[in-house]
């Protein structure tokens, strides 16, 4: 199935998470369905800090539905590190970057390569 894009809803809620966060990082997996991102997963173990956040990546549940996922950078910076890129693969095809001040656009997307993904929003 293609991913057309991400609910606004769900975007929003991602702004709210990285400012909760802030100053650590969060990264949570992100769900689709019909097309469209609009779920956000926090995994069992995860684990935040200053400068990164890890998942337990076998605690990823087995669904069909994962699209990616989601990670702040706290630091503003809206594009992903070499840690990130190859994080990228495991964990679906689009990957959302939120930075700080967490606000309309303070977000891009990825794809599993790392490369920017123009990905509308849907309301």
């Amino acid at each position: 199935m293609t991913t057309r894009g991400i609910r606004q809803e769900l975007l929003d809620l991602l702004f709210q998470m990285g400012c909760d966060a802030h100053p650590k990082e969060f990264v949570a997996l992100l769900t689709a369905r019909d097309g469209v991102i609009d779920e956000v997963n926090l995994l069992p173990g995860t684990v935040t800090g200053g400068d990164s956040a890890s998942l337990l990546l076998d605690m990823m549940p087995l669904s069909t539905h994962i699209a990616g996922s989601c990670h702040s950078h706290p630091n503003g910076v809206l594009r992903p590190s070499d840690v990130d890129v190859r994080f990228f693969p495991r964990t679906g095809r689009f990957h959302i970057i939120i930075g700080y001040p967490y606000s309309q656009n303070n977000w891009r997307c990825f794809t599993a390569d790392g490369h920017p993904f123009n990905m509308a929003v849907v309301t």
